[in-house]
């Protein structure tokens, strides 16, 4: 049986978008990705443009509203940024929780291969925490 992770962040737009995209791509077979914000926006396009960059298609996600998940079990509960972790409310069906705080690529200006780099190194950052957390398991 798959184990679930539920990636959280405040918009669902990058991070959690990424996090959820990567796990289920690469690690499948082992895990159930989803993920959620507490205040859930939309899917940034350079998030999707960077993780197709990766051969990683998350042009179909949505942006979903963490509440649909309270009394959902998971086996591990990732926060992936610090507002989330800070008003992440309990899950009490999760075995793990996990935080792991990476810059929000959104929050970047500069020119549009600058923020693109940006998210291209948040993404980069993305892929290792999970390699590392995740990979072996």
């Amino acid at each position: 049986m798959k184990k679930k992770v539920l990636f959280v962040c405040t918009h669902n737009s990058a991070r959690s978008q990424m996090a959820e995209g990567y796990l289920n791509a690469r690690y499948g077979d082992r895990f159930e990705a989803f993920s959620a914000g507490s205040n859930p926006a939309f899917v940034n396009p350079v998030a999707i443009e960077v993780m197709r960059d990766a051969g990683i298609d998350i042009s179909s996600h949505y942006s979903k509203n963490l509440e649909e998940f309270l009394g959902v079990y998971m086996d591990v509960v990732v926060t992936v940024c610090d507002s989330a972790n800070e008003s992440c409310p309990v899950f009490s069906l999760a075995k793990k929780k996990i935080h792991a705080g990476f810059t929000d690529p959104f929050a970047f200006s500069g020119s549009e291969d600058e923020v693109r780099d940006a998210f291209l190194k948040v993404r980069d950052e993305i892929f290792a925490f999970i390699d590392f957390e995740f990979g072996d398991d």
